[in-house]
């Protein structure tokens, strides 16, 4: 058997102790606390674009791998324990590919008083620090980003507008009922848009459709918007973040819209975190925040094509 040896090389591996070492700098030089949370939760993600591995407890109940800390970390919010972050490894079902690992080390931190302008500006200045040489951040607007791109206005489109603009760029779309306004969205932008995004350097895609709220807080308007972003270099999304939602009322009624929303696609449906739901109703306090794949930052750092190549032990050899 020769697949116990790791994917990655020690120069790889090396550039990984490297950027921890100015990770910590960065953050112990801002006076944001390392914390450190449960990888096992008793609820799981209802987000429905998100599988989450299931586990015994040995007591005939269920647990769930954490797919991000956000959970327990608005918790420490909650308590008062201000400034943190956080760098660990979560777990996502059915994600493996060139990008993809369904275990990868995700960097999470929240900022109080920061909105998702702010902290976009500190994100490009971690990844700044920790891959230096790049051109100045880019930051556009979502519909800026598909006018651009797609060449049409996303909070006016429809899927008609959608299929064309995919079939003008030689890409095959399904039929028009296969897929939702969001769904519609969702393909030109992984298709269109953001392959086209942060090429030499940092692109920030801020202000989504409302409906792709996710987290975020939602900004009345014509359109409403919902304050979050996402990063993106070389055309591979780093980051997603959001300007908080801190209303427990509406948190609840967004998770049990996923639930329905799962349970009428036969997915697995998942239990809401009750904990995290009573933490909001204490207080959450005004905060934005951001996760980050280190394991991508990682290979734009190493100029790697492949996640294994950073990766010591991917889930095919571990």
């Amino acid at each position: 058997m020769s697949d116990w040896q790791p994917t990655a090389s020690l120069a790889h591996l090396k550039l990984r102790a490297e950027l921890l070492t100015k990770l910590r700098a960065f953050f112990a030089a801002r006076r944001v606390l390392e914390v450190d949370t449960p990888a096992l939760s008793r609820a799981g993600a209802t987000d429905r674009h998100i599988a989450s591995f299931r586990v015994e407890d040995g007591r005939g109940g269920a647990l769930y791998l954490h797919t991000s800390p956000e959970f327990p970390m608005k918790r420490l919010l909650a308590a008062g324990n201000g400034d943190i972050w956080q760098l660990c490894k979560v777990f996502r079902s059915g994600e493996a590919g060139r990008l993809h690992n369904p275990e990868f080390s995700m960097l999470e931190w929240y900022r109080l008083g920061f909105d998702h302008h702010r902290l976009m500006t500190e994100t490009a200045e971690l990844i700044a620090a920790l891959v230096p040489g790049r051109k100045p951040a880019e930051y556009l607007s979502y519909r800026d980003a598909f006018l651009r791109h797609a060449g049409f206005d996303p909070f006016t489109s429809s899927p008609k507008e959608c299929i064309a603009a995919l079939r003008k760029a030689d890409r095959h779309p399904p039929r028009e009922e296969e897929l939702d306004d969001d769904g519609w969205l969702d393909l030109v932008a992984g298709e269109l848009v953001y392959p086209a995004l942060g090429l030499g350097g940092l692109t920030f895609i801020y202000d989504y459709p409302a409906s792709q709220a996710a987290l975020s807080r939602v900004r009345p308007g014509t359109p409403p918007v919902a304050e979050r972003f996402e990063a993106f270099m070389d055309g591979m999304e780093l980051a997603n973040g959001f300007h908080e939602l801190t209303d427990a009322a509406e948190q609840r009624r967004r998770f049990e819209a996923d639930r329905t929303y799962r349970r009428t696609q036969g997915l697995m449906d998942m239990p809401m975190d009750e904990r995290l739901l009573a933490a909001l109703q204490q207080g959450l306090p005004a905060c934005a925040g951001v996760a980050l794949g280190f394991d991508r930052l990682l290979m734009v750092a190493a100029g790697a094509r492949a996640i294994t190549e950073i990766t010591a032990f991917p889930f095919d050899r571990a």
